[in-house]
């Protein structure tokens, strides 16, 4: 049975499902019923990071412009112009056995591409969730639905999994940036052109 958690709650992947090596990320999210003169573009992305919270190489993001990690480790399944329809809107892929020993989490975002420009936030989004699939059997194991209004930011982190001591945790984050892409990408040490 798949756990719902609340913002800020810390679980463990290996107790809930013992072996669990290849998981699907899947981030889904709905827009609001009303017009802003342009369609809704969200772009998800994974940054790989090491202990200190930052990309050791631009090569350790992996969005739209990058669909794999130089491990194989993690790899975006493609981007949805248009996020229409029920469940994930974009799904990431991930082989726990496979990530290098560097890394020590992986953050999960989303970003309102052309926000600024299209005059879009995250407050015109709703239902947005992420949630953790067992690769394997297809079964959701966690889930965080976001909930919250974040009426000004144009980029979220929706959550993470991290190593400790020797096991998968998954972290609900839940928090919103302005700025967008540029602002999530020198928060974790990407340089962007």
């Amino acid at each position: 049975m798949p756990i719902s958690l609340k913002k800020g709650q810390k679980v463990s992947l290996n107790k809930e499902a013992p072996g669990l090596s290849k998981v699907v990320v899947g981030l889904g999210w709905d827009v609001n019923a009303f017009d802003t003169g342009g369609d809704f573009d969200l772009d998800s992305a994974a940054f790989l990071l090491g202990e200190n919270g930052r990309a050791a190489a631009s090569g350790d993001f992996v969005f739209y412009g990058n669909l794999r990690h130089s491990s194989g480790a993690v790899e975006h399944l493609g981007d949805n112009l248009t996020g229409a329809g029920d469940g994930d809107d974009e799904q990431i892929k991930v082989d726990l056995s496979r990530v290098p020993e560097n890394i020590a989490r992986i953050t999960f975002t989303a970003t309102i591409y052309e926000a600024d420009e299209r005059r879009q936030n995250f407050g015109m989004v709703r239902n947005a969730f992420i949630r953790i699939v067992d690769e394997t059997n297809g079964q959701e194991v966690r889930r965080y639905d976001l909930g919250e209004d974040f009426s000004s930011e144009t980029a979220v982190v929706f959550g993470e999994l991290y190593r400790h001591n020797g096991e998968w945790k998954f972290n609900a984050i839940g928090s919103g940036y302005q700025g967008g892409l540029a602002a999530l990408c020198a928060n974790f040490g990407i340089d962007v052109e």
